[in-house]
């Protein structure tokens, strides 16, 4: 897992973060998600509030996105909750993102299943482009992050990149989606082997094989 700590609190992060309010549309969206609580829960729409801010100051920087501290405080004031304990949601869940990143937030799984199926090829492959784990490259396109499971262990290795997983990675495949992010295409998501649709088996069925044609019941069998 890389280092996780929040941006220093400068006065530069304060000119730039301090005055963050919601769009108009975020507002919305605010008042939406709100409504989901009963009276008296809404500090329950602390992640909710905490992803969508971390979206809008996304759009607004072109990056997947980050949560200075002055926009977790705004969090909290909307939310009449201690500053300290949405720092203790945005710091505990890697889904948030509380120093800067790059365009592109690629985060490797280095899980036991991802590890077994070659996910150091897959983490060679991106310090191959030059990036570096906890660290943008200079450009900012990249930002490197291992993390833990992300539930493809069927389809590992897989990596997430922003709001996107790719699965079945060999370094040669990741190159190719990584190359086609960088020429501003939409490469597919899910699995990358062309001999899977999902996480369903390469070559015949080895088990439920009456499956393939009808919804057998093999109940009475077992």
């Amino acid at each position: 897992m890389a280092d996780r700590a929040p941006a220093p609190d400068t006065p530069e992060l304060r000119e730039r973060w301090g005055s963050f309010a919601w769009t108009a549309e975020n507002a919305d969206k605010a008042k939406e998600i709100l409504a989901r609580y009963p009276e008296g829960r809404q500090r329950s729409a602390v992640m909710p509030l905490l992803d969508l801010a971390q979206r809008q100051v996304g759009a607004e920087t072109s990056t997947q996105g980050w949560l200075p501290l002055p926009v977790m405080e705004f969090v909290a004031r909307e939310l009449d909750m201690p500053v300290i304990r949405v720092l203790e949601v945005a710091t505990f869940y890697t889904m948030y993102n509380i120093a800067p990143v790059g365009r592109f937030h690629v985060q490797v799984c280095g899980t036991t299943p991802c590890m077994l199926r070659g996910s150091d090829d897959i983490m060679a492959a991106c310090k191959k482009r030059g990036m570096s784990k906890g660290h943008t490259t200079d450009d900012g396109l990249w930002t490197l992050t291992e993390v833990e499971c992300m539930g493809n262990c069927a389809s590992a290795p897989m990596v997430q990149i922003n709001d996107a997983n790719y699965e079945d990675l060999t370094p040669e495949r990741l190159d190719a989606v990584l190359d086609a992010l960088e020429r501003g295409e939409t490469p597919k998501e899910g699995t990358q082997d062309p001999e899977r649709h999902t996480v369903e088996p390469v070559g015949a069925l080895s088990s439920l094989t009456a499956m393939v044609g009808e919804n057998h019941d093999y109940r009475g069998e077992w």
